[in-house]
C-alpha cells in the first residue's frame, strides 16, 4: 500500500508561505527544497502546528551510469541534516485555567 502524500509549505526568516513541496515525510519534502538551492529550511506541515526545520546545501556530482541521454553529465544532489521541529502557537487559542 502506498503512503499518503503530505504537503509540506516552505516557510522564510520572517513566516512567509514561499513555496510547497510534497513527500511522504518532512526529510522527502527538504531534500527537494535543497535541490532547488535552499539552505535553510523551514517546513510547516499542512494540518499541523509542527515545523519542521533542516540545514541543507547540494553539490555537483557524476550523473550516474544508467542516466537518461538528455541529462547532463553532472547532476545535483542535495544534502539535509535535520536541525528539530518547533510548534506554533494556534491563534485564538485560550489557555486552560487550573
Amino acid at each position: 500500500m502506498a503512503g499518503k502524500k503530505r504537503y509540506f509549505v516552505l516557510l522564510d526568516e520572517n513566516g512567509n508561505e514561499i513555496g510547497v513541496f510534497t513527500g511522504r515525510q518532512p526529510r522527502q519534502a527538504a531534500l527537494k527544497a535543497a535541490t532547488r538551492g535552499y539552505t535553510t529550511i523551514r517546513l510547516r506541515e499542512r494540518g499541523t502546528n509542527k515545523i519542521h526545520i533542516y540545514e541543507g546545501s547540494r553539490k555537483k556530482v557524476p550523473a550516474p551510469p544508467n542516466a537518461p541521454s538528455w541529462m547532463g553529465s553532472e547532476v545535483w544532489k542535495p544534502v539535509v541534516r535535520k536541525i528539530g521541529i518547533e510548534r506554533i502557537e494556534k491563534k485564538g487559542a485560550k489557555k486552560k485555567k487550573k
